[in-house]
């Protein structure tokens, strides 16, 4: 993952707003609803794209209503002759993991997954531990969804600093 910095300012903030709530909304509608020129519209979306603020248009899927209802993160410790690479590209062939991520702690590696029923679940881990380059797994269902994953609060606050 790249970083780099982008200033956001109330216009971005809001614009980012509009097509979080309405992400099939056109550019001349963001225009007229934010009362500034088309021009300043496409201006300030091929910013926000070019420098990675904007990670995609693409439709979020839900998991669970294509039927994967059971939803869990793992810790995995790796061996280390292995690397994270070689790791995340075993991961990377398991539709059922949704993100890895490397960290600090206990572990190497923490995964969010999805199954079908806590079978399937069963298979899911057995599938990611049959790398040799997993050591362990530490599994924690998700029972219930409190906050989903939401990035507007963090832009709302990035435009006022």
């Amino acid at each position: 993952m790249t970083e780099q910095s982008v200033q956001l300012d109330d216009l971005d903030a809001r614009l980012l707003q509009l097509l979080r709530t309405e992400p099939r909304i056109g550019v001349l509608e963001l225009s007229r609803r934010l009362a500034v020129a088309r021009g300043t519209v496409q201006a300030r979306l091929d910013k926000l794209i070019a420098r990675g603020a904007i990670l995609g248009f693409g439709p979020e899927v839900s998991p669970a209503v294509i039927g994967f209802g059971v939803m869990s993160f793992v810790t995995l410790e790796i061996s280390q002759r292995y690397g994270h690479v070689k790791v995340a590209r075993h991961l990377a062939d398991i539709p059922e993991v949704l993100e890895a991520h490397t960290i600090t702690g206990s572990g190497d590696l923490l995964c969010r997954i999805v199954a079908r029923s806590n079978a399937d679940l069963q298979r899911v881990i057995d599938q990611i531990v049959g790398y040799g380059g997993i050591v362990r797994a530490s599994t924690i269902i998700a029972l219930a969804e409190l906050i989903p994953y939401r990035t507007l609060p963090l832009v709302k606050a990035a435009s006022q600093t």
